[in-house]
Formats: structure tokens, sequence, C-alpha cells
């Protein structure tokens, strides 16, 4: 196995860890690099913001389809086959965009998206699953503090990915943005390929086509209040508010671009610390009692901003302050769900019901973006909020329905 000696007295699950998160950290930023890039070129090409937004649709899209099977490739092939697969096609997608300006047709980059929405979803399946299988069952709270670090890391890598693509869109051009990412891609999957445990996440029995959908009534429970928290952020979040900064406020790209950046990396950071907000230093590890507050009091804070927008009460700082207050919150929410789904899942094939869980994530994201562009063009950023806060209603009266825990042992 590829090694490196100063890691060499870690245990092999730290080892492995430790690989993972490598990964899916240069994942990540090619991820939100590259959607800066495309946002940023295409604008300059003269494409309207909802053209841009269509450009994203298939990668919302097929984000669906890919957690669905990705799961089950995963359980049947190996974790670490599914993690390489997902490194790989990213790779061939930026390599897509590296073709002369002519041959970057709406379709072309549409495809490319598409390839790399696929992409994206297999390395996060693979990277949240194989934390399950190096955490032992009786370790809850290592495996919730463990899915927190790898969760709140990758939203705060995404955020500075937005500043590299700028960065590198304005030193180096788009074609040799995208090669470069690629090159260096390219290296992180050799060495994944090398050294990534063989077996990882491969279920003892092999899981048929028909097991796709999650038999666990606790998952299927979760999973549906997952789909409608993320479509209550990206309703807003996705198209409405960066429209609504630049037209309204009249903030320019840059100033857009930076702020949307600083918000994910502050984002990505409460993450992280997640388990220190809900409670682990008292040695406790959350259960569906949690979730349901937690959704409830974000479900408060959208309704409140909403009116406060609605009747044009000092719009800029309620929605730039209420937008940190949301991310906060939120960020407790997404953390909280990507913990539950590992420990609800099953030790053998947690890909399957992880796969099935981040299915409906991707599909809460793939509503919030139609309707993002949509209600906004139709009714507003309030008519958005509102929205947003109805599907937050239905997160916490769903999350009712979660098992609470007795006894909880920690780590």
């Amino acid at each position: 196995m590829f090694s490196i000696p100063l890691f060499a007295n870690l245990s092999k699950s730290v080892r492995q860890y430790m690989l993972v998160t490598f990964n899916y950290w240069n994942f990540t930023i090619t991820d939100g690099a590259l959607r800066m890039l495309v946002v940023l070129h295409f604008y300059g090409l003269g494409y309207s913001s909802l053209e841009i937004a269509s450009l994203f649709l298939f990668y919302e899209f097929f984000g669906v389809v890919t957690n669905l099977i990705g799961g089950w490739l995963g359980a049947r092939l190996g974790l670490n086959k599914t993690m390489n697969l997902g490194l790989g096609m990213q790779i061939v997608a930026l390599v897509m965009l590296a073709v002369p300006s002519a041959m970057l047709t709406i379709p072309w980059v549409m495809a490319a998206q598409a390839l790399s929405g696929i992409a994206k979803d297999l390395n996060k399946m693979s990277a949240k699953s194989s934390i399950k299988t190096l955490v032992p069952d009786e370790q809850q709270g290592a495996l919730y503090k463990w899915i927190a670090i790898l969760t709140g890391s990758k939203n705060a890598l995404k955020g500075a990915g937005f500043f590299v693509g700028g960065l590198l869109l304005s030193l180096i051009g788009f074609k040799y943005a995208v090669l470069s990412m690629a090159a260096v891609l390219s290296l992180v999957f050799i060495g994944s390929v090398l050294s990534l445990e063989a077996n990882m996440g491969r279920a003892k029995s092999k899981p048929k086509f028909s097991e796709l959908f999650s038999k666990s009534e606790s998952i299927n429970i979760l999973s549906a209040a997952r789909m409608f928290l993320f479509g209550a952020r990206d309703v807003w979040f996705v198209i409405a508010l960066p429209i609504y900064l630049g037209s309204v406020f009249g903030w320019d790209h840059s100033w857009v671009g930076g702020f949307l950046a600083i918000w994910t990396i502050a984002y990505g950071f409460v993450q992280g610390i997640a388990p220190k907000i809900t409670g682990k230093a008292q040695g406790k590890v959350p259960d569906g009692n949690a979730a349901f507050k937690w959704a409830a009091a974000l479900a408060i804070v959208t309704a409140a901003i909403a009116y406060a927008v609605q009747i044009d009460w000092q719009p800029e700082l309620v929605i730039i302050g209420g937008l940190m207050l949301f991310g906060a919150i939120f960020a407790v929410n997404s953390s909280l769900h990507s913990y539950l789904i590992v420990s609800y899942a099953k030790g053998d094939g947690v890909s399957l019901d992880v796969g099935f869980y981040y299915m409906a994530n991707a599909m809460g994201r793939l509503i919030g973006t139609i309707l993002s562009g949509w209600v906004f063009q139709m009714a507003g950023l309030a008519a958005c909020l509102w929205v947003s806060f109805a599907f937050l209603a239905l997160t916490t009266v769903i999350s009712l329905k979660l098992p609470r825990l007795v006894e909880a042992k920690t780590a």
C-alpha cells in the first residue's frame, strides 16, 4: 500500500479516514471552483442568470439518480471503487470544458455538469459511508465528531473553491483553469487508487437492485426531512439571493461571489463544531428530538426573515444578518442529519442506506433550484422565503417521527 512514513504509526482506521478526507477535500475544492468558473465565465459570454442556472439542472438531477444507484454500487463493489470512479469522472468533466469556446454550447456544458454531478455524489456518498466502516458501532460520540469534521470541512473548502475558481479565471483563463484542476485531481486519483483499502464498505452479501429503496422506517423519515430541509435552503439561496443582491442592492459580481463564499466557509465551520453546540462535551449524542428542535428553530427564523423582507423593513440588514443566522442554524441541522443517517445505517452495505438518504437530499436541492428561479421571477425574494418556511415547517413535523434515544454510548 502507498504510504507516507510520517503517518506510519497511526492506526489503519485513522490512515484510511485521513485519505478519504484528503480525497474529499480535493474534490470539493474543484467542485466549488468549477461552479464559480461556469457562473462567471458564462455571465461574461452574455448568458442571463436563469440561463446559467439551467446549466446546473442536470448536475442536480443526476445527483438524485447517482445517490440511489451509487449506494447499490458501493455495497456491491466497495467504497474505494465508487470514490475512485467519482474522482475519475470529475477529471473527465473538467477536460470536457477545456474545448475551444465555440464548442462550449449549452448542451455540451450541461453534459459536462451532469458528469460532474454524478462524480460529486459518488465521492460524497463514498466518503460519508466509509466512516461508518471505520468507527465501531458503540462509539457513537466519535462517529458524530468524525462526520461533523468531514461535513464541515467540505463546505468550508467548497467556499474556498469559489475563491479559487475566481482567481484562476482572472489569472489564467477558463480553459487553463479547468485543465490545471484536472491535473491536480489526477495526482489525487493515482494516490487514492494505490492507497484506499480494497474491500472498504463492500457488503458481505451482494444486495439486489430491488433493495435500492430503504426498508428502514427511521431512514425513510430522515430522508423525507432532509429533502424538505435542503429544498428550503436552495429555494432562496441558489438563484434568488445572488440575483437579488446584484439587482436590488447593486452589488457587483465580485461582492456577490465573495459574500457567498464567506458565508459558505462560515457555514462549514459551524458544521464542524456542531457536536460542541449540541452537547457532546456533556456526553450527549443527538437523537430525533434534537433534529426536531433545531428544525423548528430554523423555521421560526426563516418566517421572521420572510416577514421583514415582505414589509421592506431594513432589507439589507435583515437579509445579510438573517442569512448569517439562517446559515448557522441550518449548519447544525445539516450536521445532525449527517450523523443520524450514518448512525441509523446498517453496518453491512452502509452505502445503500446512505445513498438512498442523499438521493432525497439531491431531490430537495433539485426542487429548490427549480423553484428558486421560478418563484423569484414570478413573485420575488419574500415569496421564496415563505416557500422556504413552508418546507421547514414540513421538516419539523416529519422530524417528530424520528426515534428518540433512551441511552447512548459516547466516545
